[in-house]
């Protein structure tokens, strides 16, 4: 079956950080440093402004929101209007930090980009970062390439994150305490190329028949991976695609972030405003976090 993606909301610099809560689509963009709000009929509403660019999205049981500022590598949460640091997340990130995911007790997992992709360095592994509440951030895995999308399924036992350079998914049991261990490979996307090109992960969501929605810029598509590697579903986008979330009032809504760019140019991103939030409906609705 063939699906196509409808225009939501356009005008954006480079979207990002896409979440479904209280019945809600949030999402990031990035060089206009807001974040929206936005409803099926394409009314949004600016919640906030973040100085150091805002990316993943998150929500603490308190209804407090988190907010990874990437450039500055700090957590921040905001509520009441008042938006304030919760963690330094510098001293364990190599580069800027960039997704998240928080889980049902408001623990929060941060990835980075672990090198300055921006002027060339070698790819360098770098830690998913875990910051509880009130507490000091620990580093909940390490040696990932590009920790990027990452889920929690809904009996809250595994985590499964993107490795954007690795090209795969990457599983592990999560503890009550919120720790990582048995590290496992879930999918490895290099088994899916066309005509050479690899699907890379990035933002991604998970569906109730256990198949994760995946953006990959590198093919400009989002696809739906089951474990073990199998690509059931693959939905092209005109641009490139950088983030989706299931929602909408039965969870089969997919949104997608999308771009002409890939984030590296913030002038020709400004100047060109290309980002879009597209939306296409599906069969699985989705589940688990975020």
């Amino acid at each position: 079956m063939k699906r196509e993606l409808k225009t939501l909301m356009d005008g954006l610099t480079f979207g990002e950080g896409p979440r479904w809560y209280d019945n809600k689509f949030y999402f990031s963009d990035f060089y206009s440093h807001k974040v929206y709000s936005l409803d099926l009929k394409g009314n949004s509403e600016v919640i906030v402004e973040v100085p150091n660019q805002p990316s993943g999205l998150g929500w603490r049981p308190d209804e407090t929101m988190l907010i990874v500022s990437m450039i500055d590598r700090k957590l921040l949460s905001f509520k009441d209007e008042i938006l304030e640091e919760e963690a330094d997340l510098s001293e364990f990130a190599g580069f800027h930090c960039n997704d998240m995911v928080v889980d049902h007790s408001g623990n929060a997992y941060i990835g980075n980009f672990g090198f300055n992709t921006y002027e060339g360095e070698e790819i360098k592994p770098t830690n998913l970062i875990l910051v509880k509440p009130g507490e000091d951030p620990v580093i909940a895995a390490d040696d990932l390439l590009f920790p990027n999308g990452t889920v929690i399924t809904p009996d809250d036992k595994t985590l499964i994150v993107g490795e954007t350079y690795a090209a795969r998914l990457t599983a592990f049991d999560k503890a009550e305490d919120g720790r990582l261990s048995n590290r496992r490979i879930w999918a490895d996307l290099k088994e899916n190329a066309v005509e050479g090109l690899v699907p890379l992960p990035d933002g991604m969501c998970l569906d109730e028949e256990g198949a994760i929605w995946v953006a990959s810029p590198s093919t400009a598509e989002v696809i739906r991976v089951h474990e073990g590697g199998m690509i059931s579903e693959r939905i092209p986008v005109e641009t490139n695609a950088f983030a989706c979330m299931l929602g909408g009032e039965d969870g089969k809504t997919l949104f997608v972030c999308t771009s002409n760019g890939s984030g590296v140019d913030p002038d020709a991103a400004l100047r060109e405003k290309s980002g879009k939030i597209e939306i296409v409906e599906v069969d699985v609705p989705g589940t688990g976090r975020p």
